[in-house]
């Protein structure tokens, strides 16, 4: 079910590795189906500034915080120049880790996708409105960036997964704990 698409922007996810061995590993999906993605996997990234230094590529960060823009605004200023997209993969917690690990992650120009954004990650409980799986926010990322270009392809093995665990569990079970009371 995973395809493999090109695209102009470059996905260099960084995953904590408490992440590696979750049944949903949706940086997985989306570093599989993307030609143009690396996921490595770790706390400290010792070979990050060579990863950063991609030559023709402005980088940038998908992560909220201060001095944060929107990813439309960024795309707007990169025209001429693909943009490496740099993705943090753990729990909020364990993402902000590895940004304060590797220092070279937090001198990167941060980057938000647009608010209200729903997750189709039917089996868990978001912490906050708005937050994505990987794989989603790498799709929804790189929909704006390559517009008209369209990487929904990606989602249709996440929604496999999603659908899978639904039926292991049972309707009753699925609706009892992860339906909207």
């Amino acid at each position: 079910l995973i395809p493999l698409l090109p695209s102009a922007t470059r996905v260099l996810i960084l995953q904590h590795p408490s992440e590696l061995k979750h049944a949903l590993n949706t940086a997985r999906l989306a570093a599989l189906g993307l030609s143009n993605a690396e996921l490595r996997v770790g706390e400290e990234f010792e070979d990050l500034s060579a990863l950063l230094a991609q030559p023709g590529y402005r980088a940038c960060l998908l992560f909220p915080g201060e001095d944060t823009q929107p990813l439309q605004q960024f795309a707007a200023q990169a025209v001429d120049q693909p943009v490496l997209l740099v993705v943090p993969d753990g729990t909020w917690r364990k993402a902000r880790k590895l940004l304060h690990l590797n220092p070279l992650l937090a001198a990167l120009p941060r980057v938000a996708l647009p608010e209200g954004l729903q997750s189709r990650y039917r089996v868990r409980k978001a912490p906050m409105s708005g937050a994505l799986s990987t794989v989603e926010a790498v799709v929804s990322a790189l929909n704006i960036l390559e517009a008209p270009a369209q990487f929904d392809a990606l989602l249709k093995p996440f929604e496999a997964l999603i659908e899978g665990q639904i039926k292991a569990m049972g309707e009753d079970t699925f609706q009892r704990n992860h339906l909207p009371r």
